[in-house]
């Protein structure tokens, strides 16, 4: 067998390693997070976001994969949406309550609410990737 056909045989994946993309494998879930932010408060969110909630999510299991603001929310349509991924959807669970639970974030919240509620709404929607889907990382 010459060596284009082993690189051939041998899976993408097993390529690049596990750890180097944000597919979850067996198990895992995404979780695709939807937040509408009262008005001018989205910079407040996104900067609890970026000096805080990132790296509480990771010390609770929960894996960063993407953040986006929308460009032009209509109404009470999301205007920051993420992904976090997930080793099961029990974990999930576990994480989040670890996360409610953490004294730190707890004190973050308060802070960053001391003038009043930051968001309005939360949505949270559980995805399992499609083995043929050509992007599982966005």
């Amino acid at each position: 067998m010459d060596r284009r056909s082993v690189l051939q045989s041998i899976p993408a994946l097993a390529l690049l390693g596990a750890a180097s993309t944000a597919q979850p494998a067996g198990d895992a879930v995404y979780e695709l997070r939807m937040y509408s932010v009262y008005p001018g408060k989205l910079n407040a969110v996104l900067d609890r976001f970026r000096f805080h909630s990132l790296s509480l999510f990771e010390r609770h299991g929960m894996r960063n994969i993407a953040y986006w603001t929308v460009i032009d929310p209509i109404g009470k349509q999301p205007s920051l949406v993420y992904i976090l991924a997930h080793a099961s959807r029990a974990a999930a669970e576990v994480s989040w309550k670890a996360f409610e639970a953490d004294p730190e974030w707890q004190k973050v919240r308060d802070a960053s609410e001391a003038q009043g509620e930051l968001v309005s709404d939360i949505q949270s929607v559980f995805m399992k990737s499609l083995e043929f889907s050509p992007h599982p990382a966005l």
